[in-house]
């Protein structure tokens, strides 16, 4: 099996069995973004405790690419501060522009590094991480 062959499968089984897709009954912080360009769109809820994502939910409609990038971003963010997801999400920022980037910890994040090649496409993957950023810096700023 092919490497690409390898990353479309993971990405489609993220796609096909999206981990933490749903809504959090417990206090949290919620970013509502949508991509006007192709109509994806996430609403991501972060519960947050002492400045670390202990939790991470989202909903909402897209494409593979959008939803599969929801699924494997909350996934790697839980358990984390918010300086080491925000350093994730940078990375994730790189991956995009086509830099060489290694995920230590979620290895499965590569799987999105061909999307690089599809300069519309890009929004779809980022959109997730770009809901991580607004609602980190929102709960910077309340507190």
């Amino acid at each position: 099996m092919q490497l690409d062959d390898l990353y479309r499968r993971v990405i489609m089984d993220h796609y096909k069995n999206p981990r933490n897709r749903g809504t959090l009954d417990e206090e949290s912080v919620t970013i509502n973004l949508n991509n006007p360009t192709c109509g994806d769109r996430i609403s991501l809820q972060l519960q947050v405790v002492e400045g670390k994502v202990t939790n991470a939910k989202f909903s909402g409609e897209g494409c593979s690419i959008s939803m599969s990038s929801a699924s494997m971003m909350t996934e790697a963010v839980k358990g984390k501060t918010f300086d080491e997801a925000l350093e994730m999400a940078e990375k994730f920022s790189a991956l995009m522009k086509g830099e060489p980037v290694e995920f230590d910890e979620y290895e499965e994040l590569d799987a999105l590094s061909g999307v690089n090649k599809f300069p519309a496409r890009i929004k779809c993957a980022t959109l997730a991480w770009n809901a991580l950023r607004k609602g980190i810096e929102q709960q910077q700023e309340s507190h």
